[in-house]
């Protein structure tokens, strides 16, 4: 039997065209560029203009994901979209992403970790490629995380931003070694206990109504830099490696001092992480390919380097996937 892994053969990315900066939110909120900048790192957020759905983000960060892997979207054998921010209720926005490129065969479906959900779809589009169910699979992670928050509450709205980034995964050939090029392995964790620390008070089924997202930061951070540093570790036991063998850490763009603090527990240099929650905020689902692709973008990921990607998010979920570039 053919052994497989999940090559990344082509990445993009797309960001709403307006741009509201921290000197913009002193109008909208009680607070200050200064504050802003010295909490959490952020300079500006990108924000979904009327009538613009996570849907179209997702389908202009797919199309130049597609174009970057010389592929059309008729290549495709399924597309794994994460978002908690859907165009509806149901069909998945996958679908409709399926639609607007064009795509009349395969699959198409949602996944919903929140912050952890690009981790998720990958996770999962790499277990379809490894059985042998999918050659070429579109993994997107997009949110309009704007519709959600109370913009009165200074202490998240000044925190999020809207935005997509996708990736080609295609099937590659696999010894079983780490020497391979491709997904290595993924490690997922979720734990319910603490849905009141980071949530959306509505949904479906409680309110009928949509609901704004709540935030207790400072429990958030405490978990965050803990379970991100123990996940980063898991995956390179897995692998046989170090951190020293890593060439990119690229993390979920939530907080540059959450970022700084895993940073320090992990004893690796900050010249080897990915930091651009400041051009963009926290774009949840979005955060690691946005990351990503800015990364590839400036040549700081060659092909054979060590990647590592690790997010977590409300639930709580967390996780982290290990790549050969």
């Amino acid at each position: 039997m053919t052994a497989f892994r999940s090559i990344v053969s082509g990445c993009g990315s797309y960001l709403p065209e307006k741009i509201v900066t921290n000197k913009q939110m002193e109008d909208i909120v009680d607070t200050t560029d200064e504050w802003i900048i010295e909490r959490t790192g952020i300079k500006q957020r990108h924000i979904a203009a009327d009538g613009e759905l996570t849907s179209d983000l997702a389908v202009k960060a797919a199309q130049r994901a597609l174009s970057d892997a010389g592929l059309s979207a008729n290549d495709i054998d399924l597309i794994v979209l994460a978002t908690s921010t859907p165009d509806q209720t149901f069909p998945s926005t996958a679908t409709r992403v399926q639609a607007a490129l064009g795509m009349t065969r395969g699959a198409a479906f949602d996944v919903q970790a929140v912050c952890s959900g690009f981790i998720y779809a990958l996770a999962t589009a790499d277990n379809f490629v490894r059985a042998g169910q999918a050659q070429h699979v579109l993994v997107i992670g997009a949110e309009t995380f704007s519709r959600i928050l109370d913009w009165k509450d200074r202490t998240t709205c000044v925190l999020f931003g809207d935005g997509a980034g996708a990736v080609v995964l295609s099937a590659g050939p696999s010894t079983g070694t780490n020497k391979d090029q491709g997904i290595l392995s993924s490690h997922l964790h979720s734990d319910g206990r603490y849905n009141e620390l980071l949530y959306v008070d509505g949904g479906v089924s409680s309110t009928q109504s949509t609901g704004f997202l709540r935030m207790k930061g400072k429990e958030v951070f405490r978990h965050a830099v803990v379970n991100l540093a123990s996940v980063v570790k898991e995956a390179l036991d897995f692998n046989g490696l170090t951190s020293d063998d890593v060439a990119m850490v690229i993390p979920h763009q939530a907080n540059k001092r959450i970022l700084d603090a895993t940073i320090r527990k992990l004893k690796i240099s900050p010249s080897k992480v990915a930091i651009t929650v400041e051009k963009h905020a926290n774009t949840s689902a979005a955060s690691i390919p946005l990351a990503l692709v800015e990364m590839v973008k400036e040549n700081r990921i060659a092909r054979g380097d060590i990647v590592v990607l690790e997010a977590m998010g409300g639930g709580f979920t967390w996780g982290s996937c290990l790549i050969r570039w």
